[in-house]
């Protein structure tokens, strides 16, 4: 007990001094480390676990789908995915809501970050809305909200980290998160209709030629055929998803360069700076997450916390929402990526007393988190949102509140019935579980 209070104090302190998370973790780790003396204080075994942090030929998909969503944002992808979204539904009552909460889901299909998503639509989405006369703070709040979807759906980086932090498979978790996904897109568009009744406009646009719908649906379709290249390769076990990493950013250029011809030499230099210095700052969260991991783990403080928690391993549904729960709240304080390198050490050896699927916990575990891009006072996303749509934070607050309920109660569904993830879970990627997925029947037994 000892020992962790002293790495949270530690840890918590550095934070609050305003160190970066990688080295907080690192300093955590160092004074626990101190504490523990003898061959633990070895400055070569923090070196070493650093190094094999991200000694991972897995993490190396991380890059790779960074890197291709870098390419397929500055080759045209984006407006060319809401032009396709506008052909279905931008000429109903509130018909650019709809486009953009569509957009949103395929755009999250090839960046697979909800800040990068967040500032490549709402650049365009949300000075769109309010020329046609939507109330701006409605309209980036939708954005911001639409964007969640972008770290569940394939390809994901919070899955990636993930998959490599617990040791469960990428492609099980890639192809887990397309029910999810769904589940979001249809629950937004669903709370959209009701928002959006009072003030919704109904477009009076001209209804575009069949000439034209059909140049803008093939244009947006060559765009939309790398997810489905990527899934039905996973699915079908051509490539592993390091593999499905290298050919998105191949597909990447031939379309931003050969199709849409807007991917310059310049544009894939600036990509290869922006996909470097975001997998640089995954990747050292990632080798200072390994070095907390390392010491936590002989400091036993798994164990200890898996012993504290023992009354709750007989009743895996009541676990399972406890800490759903605390990584909510952790969430509102810590980015995605951080808050997943931290607790998964420390949930792992609790979720195999318990026999919950890691698959399953997974899934569920990256949405919760992900649910902590939209509330304050950190919430990366709104701030994005504020930034592309003109607004204040306390302006985007109430507007987003319905649809972050609206997430919350999927969740809910989602832990206590399991059978929303594991039978889209089975269909995608035939998954079967380690252990029988608790049921809503474990509370009461």
């Amino acid at each position: 007990m000892v020992l962790i209070i002293i790495f949270l104090i530690y840890l918590c302190g550095s934070m609050m001094l305003g160190l970066p998370i990688a080295f907080s973790l690192i300093f955590g780790s160092v004074a626990t480390s101190l504490h523990m003396g003898g061959s633990a204080t070895n400055p070569q075994i923090t070196a070493a676990q650093l190094m094999r942090g991200v000694d991972s030929v897995t993490m190396m998909a991380l890059p790779f789908f960074v890197m291709a969503g870098e390419l397929m944002n500055r080759g045209g992808l984006t407006k060319r995915i809401i032009n396709f979204c506008n052909i279905f539904v931008g000429r109903v009552r509130g018909g650019l809501g709809y486009v953009t909460i569509l957009a949103c889901l395929m755009f999250a299909s090839l960046v697979g970050s909800a800040v990068a998503s967040t500032a490549a639509l709402g650049a365009i989405l949300i000075p769109m809305m309010a020329d046609s006369g939507y109330n701006r703070a409605k309209s980036a709040g939708l954005v911001a909200a639409g964007n969640m979807v972008a770290p569940i759906m394939p390809p994901s980086v919070p899955m990636i980290v993930y998959g490599v932090a617990a040791g469960v498979s990428i492609k099980s978790l890639f192809l887990g998160g397309i029910g999810p996904a769904i589940y979001l897109t249809i629950i937004m568009s669903v709370v959209w209709f009701f928002v959006s009744r009072k003030d919704a406009i109904k477009t009076d646009a001209p209804k575009p030629t069949v000439k034209e719908t059909v140049r803008t649906f093939l244009a947006g379709l060559w765009a939309l055929l790398l997810p489905v290249i990527i899934i039905v390769g996973l699915r079908g076990g051509i490539f592993t998803a390091t593999e499905a990493g290298v050919v998105a950013v191949v597909y990447a250029l031939l379309v931003g360069m050969c199709v849409y011809r807007e991917l310059k030499l310049k544009d894939i230099f600036h990509a290869c700076i922006g996909a470097a210095k975001t997998s640089a700052v995954v990747m050292f969260l990632a080798a200072a997450a390994q070095v907390a991991a390392y010491y936590m783990t002989i400091a036993r403080m798994p164990q200890m916390i898996t012993a504290a928690m023992e009354i709750f391993v007989d009743r895996p549904v009541l676990l399972n929402v406890m800490l759903m729960v605390v990584v909510l709240l952790v969430g509102t304080a810590m980015d995605v990526v951080p808050s997943i390198l931290i607790l998964t050490p420390i949930f792992v050896p609790l979720l195999n007393a318990a026999h919950i699927d890691l698959v399953y916990f997974g899934i569920n575990f990256v949405l919760v988190n992900v649910l902590g891009l939209l509330t304050p006072p950190v919430g990366p996303v709104l701030n994005v949102a504020c930034a592309t749509g003109k607004v204040k934070m306390e302006e985007i607050l109430m507007p987003t509140l319905p649809y972050f309920i609206a997430q919350c109660v999927l969740l809910i569904v989602m832990t206590l019935f399991p059978e929303t993830v594991m039978i889209p879970l089975k269909w995608f990627a035939g998954y079967v579980p380690r252990y029988p997925v608790p049921s809503l029947l474990g509370l009461f037994h």
